[in-house]
C-alpha cells in the first residue's frame, strides 16, 4: 500500500518519463531537420561551384569561406539543438550522422528510484548519473543499482558529490538535469542552467509552497526575486515565479528558456523548460515577465510589463513597457492596489508538447502506474488557454457582490457572448482563465445581480460600490457551444479527488512529531515512533489521547497541551 509521500513521488516520476519521452521524440524530429537543413545548404554549394567560369575560380582559401560551409551556422536558428551529434571524421563539419544517446543528470538522486526507473523505462537514454552528498543515501543507491541487474548497472553511475559543485564542472554536458529537492530549488539553479546543454531540458520541482504562494513575500523575493501575492490564483503565480527565477540563472550566461509544461500537483509544482543560447534572444526576456496589481478589496488583477519590442523597417528594437496600467485607486471599488511580481507572463506551456505527452500517456497505459492522475492533469492543461497569465475565481467574484453564483456553464456563456475566450485552469477547479478585461467581468456580474438582487450592504463594502455602477455591456447568458470544454462535454475526469484522509505532505525531515500529529493521522501512520521520557508505552499514550472516555482527557487544557508537548518523537521522519 502507497504512503502519501510515495503516491505523490509517483504522480512526479510518471510525469517526468511521460515528458522525457515526447522530448526524445521531438529530439529525434530535429535532429533529422538540422540533418536536412544542413544536406540542402550543402547541395547548393556544390551546385553554384562548378556554375563559376574558370578565370573566376576562387583560391582554396577562398572556396572555403564561399561554399557555405563556414556560414551555415549563421543560417541556422540559434534554437536548433547543434550539439547533437557524435564527432567523426567522416563528415566535414566534424560531426556524424548519429543521434548521441540522451545523457540524464539527477542532481539530487536519494536512494536512486527515480534514476532506475528512467534507465529501465525511457528507451533512448545512454547515461544517468545519480548524485547525492549523503553517504548512506550514495550507498543505497549502489545497492539498488546491482539488484535492478544488467541493464541498470550499464547506465547508471551513483556518485557522492555536492550536486551544486557537480554541475559547475560539468557545463552543457547533461541533456537533461533533474532537480527535486524537498524544499526551494533556488540554490541549485545557477549551476543548474549551466549544466544543461543547448536544446536540453531542465526539470525542476519546488515543495515550498507556502513561501511561494505569499505566506512570506520577503522569503520568496529573497529566494526568487519575486514577490507574491495572496489570491485564488497563487498556485499559478507560483510556477510563474519559479520560471522567472530560472529565466533570470539563465541570462547571467547569455542563455534563455522556453517553458514546455508547468504543473501545480499535489503539494509542490514542476517545471519542464528547454534551455538554449542565445546573446540576441535575451534581449527579448523583459517583454516576457510583468508585475502584478491586486486590488485590496475587490481582488481584481492588472499586469504591467517589464518591456516591450518595437519593429520598424524590418527592425526590432527594445524598449520599456508603457505604464502604469492602473491609477492609484481601483477604477472598480475604489481600494488601492498591492504589487507583486515580476512573474513570467508569456505562455507556461507547449500546447503541442502537452497533446503529443497527452496522447503517448494514453497509447502507454499500462506503464504509468499514475495513469488517472497525470491524464487529469494533461487533459485539462490542454484545454487552457496558454496566452492568459492568471485566472479569476468565480466564487471568489460572488464573495465580493454577497450574491448567488452563477453556474460556471452561464458565466462562460457570458463572456463567450461578449466576444471574449474562456477556459478553465489545472490549479483550481473554479479558476476561469479569460482574455476579458475585468471591467467585463464586473459588467457580467452586475447584469447576473439584477436579476438576482442582493441584500443591502454598507456602502463602503466593495461590493456595493461595484454594484453602484450600472452596467456598459449587457450580458447574454444564453448558452454558448464553446462553453464546455471537450473534456466535460466527453465528461472526463479533469480533477480527481485525494487518494486519503489528511492529504499532503508529512512532516518535514529534523521535525519531531507530537500529540497533535497522532490524532489527526492515526496510529498506523506514526506507530512505534513516539517515545516518552517517563518510559510510558507509546501506543498507550496514543490511545489515551484518541479515546474520549480515557481518564487524561479530563485534564485541564493548559495541563493537557503542556502533556502533549512533551509527548514527542524520539527521532525524526525523513521524507521519502
Amino acid at each position: 500500500m502507497w504512503s502519501i509521500v510515495d503516491i505523490h513521488q509517483v504522480n512526479n516520476r510518471d510525469m517526468s518519463i511521460a515528458v522525457l519521452r515526447t522530448f526524445i521524440s521531438r529530439r529525434k524530429e530535429e535532429h533529422a531537420a538540422f540533418l536536412s537543413k544542413k544536406l540542402m545548404v550543402e547541395t547548393k554549394a556544390s551546385e553554384e561551384k562548378p556554375s563559376k567560369p574558370e578565370e573566376e575560380q576562387t583560391t582554396p582559401d577562398e572556396e572555403e569561406t564561399s561554399n557555405g560551409m563556414k556560414d551555415m551556422p549563421m543560417m541556422l536558428s540559434s534554437d536548433e539543438p547543434v550539439c547533437l551529434e557524435k564527432p567523426s571524421n567522416d563528415t566535414a563539419g566534424g560531426c556524424s550522422r548519429e543521434l548521441k544517446p540522451l545523457r540524464v543528470l539527477e542532481a539530487l538522486a536519494a536512494s536512486g528510484l527515480r534514476s532506475l526507473r528512467y534507465a529501465r523505462e525511457i528507451e533512448g537514454i545512454g547515461q544517468v548519473v545519480a548524485l547525492d552528498n549523503d553517504k548512506v543515501s550514495v550507498e543505497a543507491c549502489k545497492k539498488n543499482i546491482q539488484f535492478n541487474g544488467s541493464l541498470a548497472s550499464s547506465k547508471v553511475e551513483a556518485h557522492l558529490a555536492d550536486a551544486r559543485l557537480y554541475m559547475l564542472m560539468h557545463p552543457k554536458e547533461y541533456d537533461v538535469v533533474d532537480l527535486d529537492p524537498y524544499g526551494s530549488p533556488s540554490v541549485f539553479l545557477d549551476s543548474a542552467v549551466q549544466s544543461v546543454a543547448d536544446g536540453g531540458m531542465l526539470m525542476c520541482t519546488a515543495t515550498d509552497m507556502a513561501v511561494l504562494c505569499g505566506g512570506n513575500g520577503e522569503v520568496c523575493y529573497a529566494k526568487y526575486g519575486s514577490y507574491p501575492l495572496k489570491g485564488k490564483y497563487c498556485h499559478e503565480m507560483a510556477l510563474r515565479i519559479l520560471l522567472t527565477s530560472i529565466e533570470s540563472h539563465a541570462n547571467r550566461y547569455k542563455r534563455y528558456i522556453v517553458p514546455i509544461l508547468s504543473v501545480q500537483m499535489d503539494f509542490y509544482i514542476r517545471v519542464f523548460v528547454r534551455i538554449y543560447t542565445s546573446a540576441s534572444a535575451i534581449k527579448n526576456t523583459p517583454s516576457k515577465l510583468s508585475y502584478v496589481y491586486q486590488c485590496i478589496g475587490c481582488d481584481s488583477f492588472h499586469l504591467q510589463p517589464l518591456g516591450r519590442t518595437v519593429t520598424k523597417n524590418n527592425s526590432v528594437r527594445y524598449a520599456p513597457g508603457f505604464g502604469p496600467v492602473v491609477p492609484q485607486e481601483c477604477v472598480d471599488c475604489g481600494k488601492k492596489f498591492n504589487m507583486g511580481g515580476p512573474i513570467w507572463s508569456a505562455p507556461i506551456h507547449d500546447q503541442e508538447w502537452v497533446s503529443s505527452t497527452l496522447s503517448g500517456v494514453k497509447a502507454m497505459k499500462e506503464r504509468y502506474p499514475a495513469y488517472d492522475k497525470i491524464s487529469s492533469v494533461l487533459t485539462t492543461i490542454s484545454e487552457e488557454l496558454p496566452d492568459v497569465p492568471l485566472f479569476v475565481s468565480l466564487h471568489n467574484l460572488c464573495a465580493t457582490l454577497k450574491c448567488t453564483s452563477p453556474s460556471a456553464v452561464m458565466f462562460r456563456s457570458a463572456v463567450i457572448n461578449a466576444g471574449y475566450r474562456i477556459s478553465g485552469s489545472h490549479v483550481n477547479p473554479l479558476g476561469l482563465k479569460s482574455d476579458a478585461p475585468m471591467d467585463v467581468i464586473w459588467d457580467i456580474m452586475r447584469c447576473w445581480v439584477k436579476n438576482h438582487p442582493v441584500k443591502a450592504q454598507p456602502a463602503d463594502q466593495s461590493g456595493s460600490v461595484i454594484l453602484s455602477n450600472e452596467p456598459k455591456l449587457q450580458a447574454n447568458f444564453a448558452r454558448a457551444v464553446a462553453s464546455l470544454g471537450k473534456a466535460q462535454a466527453k465528461k472526463v475526469a479533469r480533477f480527481l479527488p485525494n487518494p486519503e484522509r489528511h492529504w499532503g505532505p508529512k512532516v518535514r525531515a529534523g521535525r519531531q512529531i507530537t500529540g497533535k500529529h497522532a490524532s489527526l493521522l492515526g496510529l498506523e501512520k506514526i506507530d512505534g515512533s513516539i517515545s516518552q521520557e517517563d518510559g510510558r508505552d507509546p501506543s498507550q499514550v496514543v490511545t489515551q489521547e484518541l479515546d474520549p472516555s480515557s481518564d487524561q482527557n479530563a485534564e485541564e487544557p493548559d495541563q493537557k497541551r503542556q502533556r502533549i508537548a512533551e509527548d514527542t518523537l524520539a527521532a525524526p521522519l525523513r521524507c521519502g
